[in-house]
Parts: structure tokens; sequence; C-alpha cells
């Protein structure tokens, strides 16, 4: 009787053990599955991002990197605000990291990544050559300027304490991990840095700046 009992257990304990591993396998598959799929990006004209940011005025300039400056704009066709980045193609490279960040954004979805609206291959008034991408504006800047602040305003101080910086933290390695093991290909970001962490409404952090991601 103890054989016995003991055989069956055992049997059903593998049993158990194979069922919680297909079953697991099965749901991550869903999981991905239901990812939402996004269509290849609509392109924009020049002239409705140079409507939008009022002819690319510095007074919408929000931010400057490697390849380009990035610009506060309200699309009429998205109805909302957006932060569009407008490559300096005269810069070595440009090309290159506007084709990297395409292919790295295009098809992947994720909470804490910055989300690509649209994007626009164009030339402008003057005839030359256009590039620029289109995604959602976040209104709390960058995790660079909370950390960092240029000036200190006792009104608008920025503080991040403890338990907002360990969100950030786990936001961050959240889509880390998603990028390196959870993509169809593996993307490495090549530039994760404070300036390329943006913070929402929510103090949700989505990492941003593909230009120099590298696809596995």
């Amino acid at each position: 009787m103890i054989v016995v009992i003991v055989s069956v257990v055992s049997i059903l304990l593998m049993v158990t053990i194979i069922l919680t591993i297909y079953w697991m396998r099965k749901r991550n598959k869903k999981q991905n599955s239901d990812l939402p799929k996004i269509d290849p990006l609509t392109k924009v004209s020049y002239q409705d991002l140079h409507q939008g940011t009022d002819g690319f005025s510095a007074r919408n300039l929000v931010g400057s990197g490697s390849f380009g400056s990035v610009y506060k704009g309200n699309l009429v066709s998205e109805n909302k605000v957006v932060a569009i980045k407008v490559l300096n193609l005269q810069k070595k490279g440009a090309h290159k990291s506007f084709v990297a960040e395409c292919n790295a954004l295009k098809n992947i979805r994720h909470r804490n990544l910055v989300k690509i609206l649209t994007c626009c291959s164009n030339t402008d008034y003057k005839g030359q050559e256009f590039k620029a991408l289109v995604f959602e504006y976040m209104n709390n800047g960058s995790l660079e300027q909370w950390l960092h602040p240029d000036t200190v305003n006792a009104e608008n101080q920025r503080m991040l304490n403890l338990e907002k910086r360990l969100n950030i933290t786990i936001d961050i390695a959240s889509v880390l991990h998603y990028l390196h093991h959870e993509c169809e290909l593996s993307i490495i970001h090549c530039d994760l840095k404070p300036s390329n962490v943006l913070l929402d409404d929510d103090m949700v952090s989505h990492v941003s700046d593909f230009g120099l991601a590298r696809l596995l």
C-alpha cells in the first residue's frame, strides 16, 4: 500500500508540474499575442509639423541631442500635444539614427516605452530633405531635470522621494527586461541615461531615444 500510495502521489506531482509549466508557457504566449500591434507608421507632412510648432520656434524647443532637436507641438491629425524629434541630417549618422529608431520602435509596445505616433520623411519648404519622429508628450520632462535642476525655485522645486526613485528604477528595469528577453528580436538601447528617461503626469517613467539601438 505504501509503495502504491507513493507511486500515485509521485505521478500526480509530476503531472501537476508538467501542467503548470505548460500553462505558464501558454499564458506568456497569450500575453505576447495580446500586445497591441502597430500598423506601419502613417506619415505626416512637413507642413503639419511646421504649423504645429509655429515654424519650429525656439519657444517650443524642449531639448536637443546628438542627432537633432525635440519640439513641443500640436498635431492636428492626432488632436493632441506631441513631442516632435527633428533630425539634423547634416550630422553624420543622423540618417542611420532615424532608421534605427523606426526599426526599434515600430513593432514593440510596453507601458514604460515612449509611444511613437507617426513619422515624417519629406522635404521642407527649401526643398531639403527632412526627417522627424512624433512621440507622445511627457509633461513632467526628463529624469535628468528632476535629478539635476538648472535652477532652484522654492515654489516649483522638483523633489524625488525614495518611493518615487524606487518606482522609476523598477519601471526602467521592467522595460529593459522586455527589450532584452521578450521581443522577437532582442533590442539593446545603447544610450540609457537620465535625459532619455521621460516622466508622464503620474510620474511613470518612459524610456526614449532609440537612435543608437541595436537589434540582435
